[in-house]
């Protein structure tokens, strides 16, 4: 969703938040993340989002709270006291039979009910599936802004979120500022935010609400949930080593060269948008901005050009190698190593070395 109707220019906005606050604003306040839990499981997103969170909050000197919705209520407490570890000084809890499989309908009442009732100044989410729907519906019906699938967060004296995401295409960045609306609304990507360091024992308070809502009145009905286990979808996002290939491999045959390399080093492999308008890979395997977001301990790029959408989903990694014929290729400004040579050459090289390395490394375990 764009930014909510009526909204200055940056231009303005920046002189607008030179004057006083409209008196309704400071009835917000305080910072909350939407801890993403189904079945049980917290989506890691929710725990990076809760360290950012902290820092806002620090520099608002405000609070910063979770919001947990299902129905266990042994999970919703054992994802309450998750969020206390990783930043949070009080969880909002809704727990109700309707919440026990997410439904737009029933989510968005308890979160807006929330909103309306305790007033966040602003409110993060996870850009999931989950979070992308939540969020836009949630932004719709409380009639305010939401910045979605943002890289970077950060806030100003008055209390304004500097919410940057890719635009055109992932040619530009933007930063978009909800001047007039309140709570400000955010989506952030998984693996864009660093992983925050846990404080074991940490804990806070718990507020409890009801949903106020019945069974008959949700439109949607889940007559089953069926597990996907056994998907084969990729798992790139939190992979410790990726290897990526691009349109610098010349052919699909050549890109199994990525995948030779992956498999010695026990990494995921992905590549870059134009390999899957192609066809040489799925969709579930593009790393960027319009693709996945990865955060690992090493990423090696074979043959791409580095092209900003592609930089800002992976500029989080510890280590970029890049392969590149191109000495001026945009990759070597952020590649913590660069490496001009043609991949198709370099990746059999490089993948023999790795094998007899780690072979090595086995027999004197």
């Amino acid at each position: 969703m764009a930014e909510a109707p009526k909204q200055a220019p940056a231009a303005a906005g920046r002189a607008a938040t030179k004057k006083e606050l409209p008196e309704h604003f400071k009835a917000y306040k305080h910072v909350w993340v939407v801890v993403e839990c189904e079945h049980g499981v917290v989506h890691p997103v929710s725990f990076e989002l809760l360290g950012e969170g902290r820092k806002l909050a620090d520099k608002r000197g405000a609070e910063l709270a979770g919001v947990v919705m299902g129905n266990d209520r042994a999970a919703i407490a054992a994802a309450a006291a998750a969020a206390f570890e990783y930043g949070a000084d009080l969880v909002y809890t809704i727990a109700d039979p309707a919440l026990a499989h997410y439904r737009n309908e029933a989510f968005t009442k308890g979160l807006t009910d929330l909103v309306n009732t305790y007033k966040p100044e602003i409110l993060l989410l996870g850009a999931t599936t989950l979070g992308r729907d939540l969020a836009g519906s949630v932004a719709t019906t409380l009639l305010t802004g939401l910045t979605a699938d943002c890289t970077e967060l950060a806030i100003d004296e008055e209390g304004s979120l500097a919410a940057t995401r890719p635009t055109f295409g992932g040619s530009l960045l933007c930063t978009i500022m909800t001047l007039n609306y309140r709570p400000q609304m955010a989506t952030v990507r998984p693996r864009v935010l660093a992983m925050p360091e846990r404080q074991p024992g940490r804990s806070g308070r718990i507020v409890e609400h009801p949903l106020d809502l019945a069974e008959d009145d949700i439109v949607t009905k889940v007559l089953r949930f069926v597990a996907d286990r056994d998907s084969n979808q990729a798992q790139l996002a939190y992979a410790d080593i990726v290897v990526a290939g691009g349109l610098g491999l010349r052919s699909a045959e050549n890109f199994q060269l990525v995948k030779s390399l992956a498999e010695v080093l026990g990494a995921e492999y992905g590549g870059s948008r134009p390999l899957v308008q192609k066809g040489w890979i799925a969709a579930d395997r593009q790393i960027g901005q319009t693709g996945k977001t990865i955060r690992p301990k090493l990423y090696i790029a074979a043959g791409i050009s580095g092209a900003i959408q592609h930089r800002v989903g992976v500029e989080g990694a510890d280590m970029i190698v890049a392969i590149n014929t191109d000495p001026n290729a945009q990759i070597f400004d952020f590649a913590h190593v660069g490496i001009v040579a043609d991949a198709i050459k370099l990746l059999p090289a490089l993948t023999e070395a790795f094998r007899k390395h780690l072979s090595v490394n086995r027999l004197a375990g």
